[in-house]
């Protein structure tokens, strides 16, 4: 009987607790829902430009399905690579091919590769068959045009030689760590400042420091500065700390400038101590601040570019708009494996530093049903 007592207290206190039990069975759905989606989305086709290639080459291309931009110059091609539009371009330059790839993601690296090996290489067997005929044409009729082109003063109409590659960013060797790694620190700054926060913030909610706090002349706004600007030493401490053990003790790639590396992790941090000081105020027990964690950053991390955001469902793309981790992450990626400055980041930066004062001022709002003063 006593430890029927024990079961029944047990089992009445999950079903009050409404967050345990959406945390048992709501969240799991919610992940797996997300997975599924990102996971089981559809497969990525390269986006590759064409500088007047000749038709029979922009065939079997097409044939591919890849998607295909046709560009009358190189400069054109050259700038919509610079800009993201596509991820490789192709064009012909005495017979042989010249593949230009941006460069800063090696799975699309690897598609295009994959690309170019069925088409480009697949183009140039029914020259080398031509190829032996003509060396039988050449032993009978030295003059023969086709023993010109052997020799190597000019190619053969049609004839693709083997392709030569181009980086814009990055290089072969670039590695999945350096292309995650910029992404990597976002998540781990991110996360850590985000629980630290709450679970901090929570404690002086519990311990009556807070309650303390109002009923002093202090406003609510000077104390939600306060509280920002004390957490925030120890925040931007542990952004440094990653970000320079990453670039200079792992040696991840780093192209850009270090300062705006600094620069980004910081307005991240600052975005994280908001948002978990604003989801604090609705957590009475530090179990209940880690229960956000499968709601608001396990869906951040999905959408933060660990994964390909083109393959996945076009309807659920539009979460990526409002989570502050894939400003984040899309602007270290820029600086440390494509070297962009202030006018590649800036979207970035006015988008994370407009994220935080909303949450600041959420906060402010917030410390309302705690005290009025």
């Amino acid at each position: 009987m006593r430890i029927r007592a024990v079961i029944v207290r047990i089992v009445r206190q999950f079903i009050h607790d409404k967050r345990t039990m959406a945390l048992l069975v709501v969240a799991p759905l919610l992940v797996l829902s997300l997975m599924y989606l990102v996971f089981n989305g559809d497969i990525y086709q390269p986006k590759i430009g064409t500088v007047q290639l000749p038709a029979a080459i922009t065939e079997k291309l097409t044939a591919a399905d890849p998607k295909l931009t046709a560009y009358d110059t190189v400069e054109a091609a050259e700038a919509a690579l610079e800009s993201q539009e596509i991820d490789a371009f192709i064009r012909l330059d005495q017979g042989a091919a010249h593949v230009k790839l941006e460069g800063s993601d090696p799975s699309k690296n690897r598609a295009v590769l994959l690309l170019m090996q069925k088409t480009l290489q697949g183009q140039g067997t029914p020259t080398g068959m031509a190829q032996d005929r003509n060396h039988e044409n050449a032993a009978a009729d030295p003059t023969n045009e086709a023993a010109v082109s052997q020799s190597g003063t000019k190619p053969p109409q049609g004839m693709v030689q083997t392709p030569v590659f181009e980086y814009l960013h990055g290089s072969a060797d670039l590695s999945t760590f350096d292309s995650l790694s910029p992404v990597l620190i976002g998540l781990f700054a991110f996360f850590f400042v985000f629980l630290i926060a709450g679970v901090s913030f929570l404690r002086e909610r519990t311990s009556g420091t807070l309650e303390r706090l109002l009923a002093t002349p202090l406003r609510r706004w000077e104390i939600v500065t306060g509280y920002m600007a004390g957490f925030g030493i120890f925040t931007s401490l542990q952004a440094v700390l990653i970000a320079g053990f990453t670039v200079y003790g792992l040696g991840s790639l780093m192209v850009g400038s270090f300062g705006y590396v600094l620069l980004i992790m910081l307005l991240l941090s600052l975005a994280a101590l908001s948002f978990g000081t604003l989801l604090s105020a609705f957590a009475n027990t530090e179990f209940q601040m880690i229960q956000f964690i499968p709601i608001v950053i396990v869906p951040q991390v999905f959408f933060s570019g660990l994964f390909d955001l083109e393959s996945i469902s076009p309807w659920l793309r539009w979460i990526t708009h409002i989570t502050p981790l894939k400003y984040g992450a899309d602007a270290l990626r820029g600086i440390m494996i494509r070297g962009e400055g202030w006018s590649g980041i800036a979207l970035d930066v006015y988008v994370l530093a407009g994220l935080s004062l909303v949450f600041m001022l959420a906060n402010v709002l917030a410390l309302r049903k705690h005290r009025k003063i």
